[in-house]
C-alpha cells in the first residue's frame, strides 16, 4: 500500500497572535519539515526531518 504524499501548506501557530511579530509558519511534508519566519518569507527555509522535528516538539513539552 503506498502513502499519500502530505502537504499541509504553510500555517502559523494556532497560539500566534495579532500583536506578536515573532511568528514562524511551518509546512509539513510527507518526509520533512519546513520552517521560515512569517514577516520574511524569502529570506529562506529551514528543513528538518520528521524525526528530528517530533523530537524537537518533545522538549519543548518536556
Amino acid at each position: 500500500m503506498s502513502r499519500t504524499p502530505v502537504d499541509t501548506g504553510w500555517f502559523k501557530s494556532s497560539r500566534s497572535t495579532g500583536s506578536s511579530d515573532n511568528c514562524v509558519e511551518v509546512r509539513l511534508l510527507s518526509r520533512s519539515v519546513r520552517v521560515r519566519d512569517s514577516k520574511a518569507p524569502e529570506d529562506g527555509v529551514l528543513s528538518f526531518g520528521s524525526a528530528a522535528w517530533r523530537n524537537f516538539l518533545a522538549s519543548l513539552k518536556a
